[in-house]
């Protein structure tokens, strides 16, 4: 399922974009991160709830395309606010956990400033450069040319691979961020 903080981020990113219905949300937020992280009716229409009750969205009725009408949720300049200060300033859990992290990557560019976009990434390149690893001897982090589990191994040459396409990319972004052709 996915957790509080995604959700909201999710929440707020999508109907910063348009009003939907609570369906078509559920629909959006399944798309994007569902198949890792399932959202359920049990966590998604409370988090619509406490988002209303904290003034960050409000929701209406309109005609639906059958007789039944359907409820409308729309995000309050509070919501937008609340959507930028996420993007601006994210958790470190949303800087290190790769899900959150392309939560956060989906709604970026609502930040009209290039710098502050920069300053997202950098995070995110910082954490990506720091030695780690799934395994250790003492504290040292092993690599996969070190391990004899071939499961261990596939983890670290895949999480090699994946480490070193994402930097390369955030890379290139931060270079075309700084020449001001952001995103």
């Amino acid at each position: 399922m996915a957790s509080g903080g995604d959700l909201t981020l999710m929440i707020l990113g999508f109907l910063n974009r348009r009003p939907m219905h609570g369906y078509e949300l559920k629909s959006r937020l399944t798309a994007l991160s569902g198949h890792l992280r399932p959202v359920s009716d049990g966590a998604l229409y409370p988090a619509i709830a406490r988002l209303e009750a904290k003034g960050l969205l409000e929701r209406h009725e309109e005609e639906g395309a059958a007789a039944a009408r359907r409820q409308v949720l729309t995000i309050t300049a509070e919501g937008r606010e609340a959507l930028l200060r996420r993007l601006r300033e994210p958790s470190e859990l949303d800087i290190s956990d790769q899900t959150r992290f392309f939560a956060l990557l989906t709604f970026l560019s609502a930040l009209e400033d290039p710098s502050l976009q920069a300053g997202v990434l950098r995070r995110r390149l910082d954490f990506l450069e720091a030695p780690a690893s799934f395994f250790y001897e003492g504290d040292r982090p092993l690599r996969a040319e070190e391990v004899s589990d071939p499961f261990h191994r596939g983890m670290l040459l895949v999480a090699r691979a994946t480490g070193t396409a994402e930097r390369q990319w955030l890379k290139e972004t931060l270079a075309e961020l700084s020449r001001g052709r952001g995103a």
